[in-house]
C-alpha cells in the first residue's frame, strides 16, 4: 500500500528526517536510502510517497519513496551489498593479529597494543550509542569525535562497527575523512614502532 505525505523535518547531516502522513497518524521516520531519487537532497515541505516497512531491528519507517511527480523506479529492490565492506573488516582483523603478533616478538609495547584494542572496544560501543540516539532522533554524537577515536587508535573497531552496525557506512564524505585518519594512524604506526621509522 502506498501512502503520501509532507516532509517536515529533515538532518541533512544524518540524512534522516519525518514524514507527516496525509491521513494523519504518527510521524514516519524516512532515511535518505529510502528515496528512489537519491540525488535531489529533501526539502521541508515535500510531498512524498511511500511505502511502508520494518528494518531487521523491527523499527517502522518509509520504504521505496518517490518526490511528488516522481515515479518509483525500484520499489521493494534491497540495496546492494557493497564489494568492500568484507574487505574492510578482514583488514581490520589482519591489522589487529599483525600487532598481536609484533608485540608477541617484543616488536611493539604492550601498552600500544592494549591502547588499540581499547579504543576499538570504544569505539564501537560509541558507533552503537550514536546509532541508537540517531534513530530516536534525540541527535547524535559529532563526527569530528568519531574521527578522533579513529585517529587514537579505534579505527578497527569503527570498521566493525560500520559494517556490522550499517552505520556511518553510506555518507561519503564522512568515510572519505574516516579512510584518511587510519592511513595517518598507521603511518604514525610506521614512523614511529619500526625500524622504517628509525
Amino acid at each position: 500500500m502506498r501512502y503520501k505525505g509532507k516532509l517536515i523535518k529533515w538532518n541533512s547531516d544524518k540524512a534522516f528526517g519525518f514524514i507527516l502522513p496525509n491521513g494523519g497518524g504518527p510521524n514516519v521516520f524516512i532515511h535518505k536510502t529510502a528515496l528512489s531519487n537519491r540525488h535531489r537532497t529533501p526539502q521541508i515541505n515535500d510531498i512524498i510517497t511511500f511505502s511502508i516497512s520494518k528494518d531487521k531491528s523491527g523499527r517502522v519507517g518509509a520504504s521505496a519513496a518517490t518526490f511528488l511527480g516522481e515515479k518509483l523506479k525500484y520499489e521493494g529492490v534491497k540495496k546492494k551489498p557493497r564489494k568492500n565492506s568484507t574487505f574492510s573488516i578482514y583488514l581490520s582483523f589482519l591489522f589487529l593479529a599483525v600487532i598481536t603478533t609484533a608485540y608477541f616478538i617484543d616488536q611493539l609495547p604492550q601498552t600500544l597494543l592494549f591502547g588499540y584494542f581499547i579504543f576499538s572496544i570504544i569505539i564501537f560501543l560509541v558507533y552503537a550509542f550514536d546509532k541508537s540516539k540517531a534513530q530516536r532522533v534525540h541527535g547524535g554524537i559529532k563526527e569530528s569525535t568519531l574521527h578522533f577515536l579513529a585517529l587514537a587508535g579505534g579505527w578497527p573497531g569503527a570498521v566493525i562497527a560500520q559494517q556490522l552496525l550499517r552505520h556511518k557506512s553510506q555518507k561519503r564524505e564522512f568515510r572519505t575523512v574516516f579512510w584518511f585518519t587510519v592511513i595517518i594512524n598507521i603511518g604514525c604506526l610506521v614512523l614511529f614502532y619500526t625500524s622504517t621509522g628509525e
